[in-house]
């Protein structure tokens, strides 16, 4: 049995079974793995670090754990600085804060941020530095350094982001909790999160699970010899797993994505095999076929918006470090979902096993280098079955490169291997191109990969006008930056007056302005940070292409003279949003405040990846749901929104005791109860609330990308 049968005394937490404790003292058991025993643990340790009272968790039973001390003090005193730099301090202010469900309260939000400002980045690095080299008895570091547990931290907690709904990613801090945590592919990454543990205790609020998942492996990758572009701050943890779980497997992920076969997933799922990050490392369906593998790689990866050149950069690089773990054919032990206190509790150092797969990619494993395209090149590899059981390659014959084994006090030596996954990128015309080119040219592999990574540890962010930190690189093209707002805006009095005379002249307009606007905000992602109003992209494909927009180039062209009126002073982002505005006013919201600023993008590229689920109109409630979820709003926040169709109080009343709900918006105010709370209490509130409601649900949508960090926005004073 699992986690039970243990004791507790006033300074030590041991287990009658044994077993490792994965970070007992923060939020990295998900709600409903917790069971009554874990309660119990939180309250007494809620206790006893109340009181200052120096707590040893798990005193040293057995190979696989540990003494982990709380108290005043703690390691890395008097390091030495790094790539980091010195800390930007910023002023603090108030933050408008992230509304999305899993997210702790405005007032954690707003703790957190201060205390995000007085990090010392250099000196978390210089840490994190110390870290890698320190070695220890519950889980030994290969070669003598944590670098590729590190670089697999960070890849497979930031690989896990998919473009269809924007989540998944480092950003939340999300692999601390199911299913992220049980997923086979992330074995053993308990240790890599509970090597951590003192600095996020030393650092505090302020430094975030979320960025130390992406900093980890940014880290070990400078400290191997690696390209590093920069480091983008400012991820905000969840306080739950609502934003994870539909990555699966869960019911949530079922009700959404469904996968009829698992290792041929679909889209919009980002991985093939659930469990998995990507794809099966064997071979699709566990077999050794490289060209099938180059086939789902191309696949998969193209979800997650990899491509190519990137592509093979990215895989690369994260392969040239560290070995894979598959020693033998034993267990690696129960998953945290079955066993939350003691995870993962198998073998360790030689004998560890993770994937199932046994061996380093190249003789020079604590080295980031070229080496890993360059022995693709140059040797045939054929196929066999590790000591783990699982298909992996070998160079033919088993005479090639050997590193020395992953204990640094032992002497023997061990063959390299490859992955199928590996081999297939010499399956394939377009990325043996690239492999051919990497292991030619060093320089070139490494300012791939440089962009690769920072685009892999970053892309869940969503504009750098988001990142902060002192090593933040200018703006990268998967950020789809936009050009700077003119120095000198319109006056929005003006811009009103001439909207007003638009509609006024032609009556009735007002409900395809207030499409217009709604079209061209509401694709708006909160997972991602994605989409919005800003750049004004819904002027181009492929947006502009969508069936839900059929008709909106009719209403851009009537903007037309109002935007040649005042030239470069008013964007045509400004101007689509204000005319929502206009026409919301003149069907009974009370006037709203207009935020201007916005900037016209060249082209709709920045709305590729908001596709899903934009592109026509919900096919049933739940669909519907999940995409105002999606953009961050409550179920308030959406029904009040209904004040656009329905003008009135009275109005709203009537249609919920009519017989009539023809379509999906009108089933769901009707008869979906979360919904429909808010509908009668709009129908009864009176018009006053229903209109002020609806104009602050509005003006949140409309300035939502407006972001100034990543908790604050720029409208936030206006």
């Amino acid at each position: 049995l699992c986690c039970h049968d243990f004791t507790i005394t006033s300074d030590m937490l041991s287990y009658q079974k044994g077993g490792t404790v994965e970070n007992a003292v923060d939020s990295n058991n998900s709600k409903e793995s917790i069971g009554r025993h874990s309660r119990i643990v939180r309250i007494f340790l809620a206790a006893t670090v109340g009181m200052g009272s120096a707590l040893v968790l798990f005193k040293n039973r057995g190979a696989h754990q540990e003494a982990v001390a709380s108290g005043p003090s703690f390691m890395f005193d008097n390091v030495p600085g790094g790539m980091m730099g010195s800390s930007h301090h910023q002023k603090s202010k108030p933050i408008s804060g992230l509304t999305t469900k899993g997210y702790p309260p405005l007032s954690v939000q707003q703790e957190y941020w201060d205390d995000l400002q007085k990090i010392d980045w250099k000196a978390v690095e210089a840490d994190m530095k110390d870290i890698l080299t320190d070695s220890k008895e519950w889980w030994p570091a290969d070669y003598g350094t944590y670098a590729g547990l590190f670089i697999r931290l960070s890849w497979h907690s930031c690989g896990s982001y998919r473009t269809s709904d924007g989540r998944g990613g480092c950003d939340g801090g999300g692999q601390r909790f199911d299913p992220e945590r049980s997923w086979p592919d992330n074995t053993n990454l308990d240790k890599a999160r509970r090597l951590l543990e003192p600095l996020k205790r030393k650092y505090g609020n302020g430094l975030s699970w979320g960025d130390l998942f992406a900093l980890a492996g940014t880290v070990a990758i400078k400290e191997s010899g690696g390209p590093v572009l920069g480091f983008c701050a400012g991820r905000l943890d969840f306080e739950d797993n609502t934003q994870t779980r539909a990555l699966g497997p869960t019911p949530e992920q079922e009700k959404f994505a469904h996968c009829e076969v698992n290792g041929a997933c679909k889209f919009p799922l980002g991985q093939n095999t659930l469990g998995l990050i990507y794809v099966n490392p064997e071979g699709p369906m566990g077999q050794p076929d490289p060209q099938g593998a180059a086939d789902t790689i191309r696949d998969v990866f193209g979800r997650m918006d990899w491509h190519g050149r990137e592509l093979v950069a990215l895989i690369g690089g994260g392969h040239t470090v560290g070995k894979a773990h598959g020693a033998t054919k034993a267990s690696p032990g129960e998953k945290p979902s079955a066993c939350p206190f003691a995870p993962w509790a198998g073998a360790v150092g030689m004998d560890a096993v993770t994937s199932g797969i046994e061996g380093p990619w190249t003789s020079e494993p604590t080295k980031f280098d070229n080496k890993y395209f360059q022995y693709l090149v140059d040797f045939e590899w054929e196929p066999i079955i590790g000591p783990g059981g699982k298909h992996q390659w070998q160079v033919k014959g088993g005479n090639g490169p050997q590193a020395p084994a992953a204990d640094p006090a032992s002497v023997a030596m061990q063959n390299v291997m490859m992955l199928t996954t590996d081999v297939a990128l010499m399956a394939d015309d377009e990325y043996q191109e690239y492999v051919r080119e990497f292991a030619q040219n060093e320089t070139a592999f490494f300012e791939a990969f440089a962009a690769a990574w920072y685009k892999l540890v970053t892309r869940d962010v969503g504009p750098v006008t988001r990142c902060v930190g002192p090593k933040v690189p200018p703006a990268q093209a998967f950020q789809f930056p936009l050009p700077a707002p003119s120095k000198k805006l319109a006056k929005t009095k003006d811009v009103k007056t001439d909207l007003g005379k638009l509609m006024k002249k032609n009556k009735g307009t007002e409900a395809e302005f207030l499409r217009l606007a709604w079209q061209c905000a509401s694709t708006f992602r909160a997972t991602d940070y994605q989409g919005g109003c800003n750049g004004a992209r819904i002027m181009h494909p492929p947006g502009s292409t969508w069936p839900i927009n059929a008709g909106l180039d009719h209403m851009i062209a009537m903007l037309e003279p109002i935007k040649e009126k005042y030239g470069k002073t008013l964007s045509y982002a400004d101007l689509i949003v204000l005319a929502g505005n206009v026409a919301a006013e003149r069907i009974g919201s009370p006037k709203m405040k207009f935020c201007p600023g916005r900037t016209d993008a060249a082209d709709g590229s920045g709305w590729m990846l908001v596709e899903y689920g934009n592109t026509e109109h919900p096919a049933t409630v739940d669909d519907m749901i999940e995409l105002y979820e999606r953009r961050g709003q409550s179920a308030q926040e959406f029904v009040a929104l209904s004040f656009a169709k329905f003008h009135s109080s009275m109005s709203l009343d009537l249609f919920l005791k009519s017989d009539n709900a023809s379509g999906v918006y009108e089933t769901g105010l009707k008869y979906y109860p979360e919904l429909r709370y808010w509908s009668d209490h709009y129908a009864a509130a009176g018009d006053k609330e229903y209109s002020e409601d609806f104009a602050a649900a509005w003006t949140k949508l409309m300035n939502a990308d407006r972001f100034d960090g990543p908790l604050g926005n720029v409208c936030d004073d206006d």
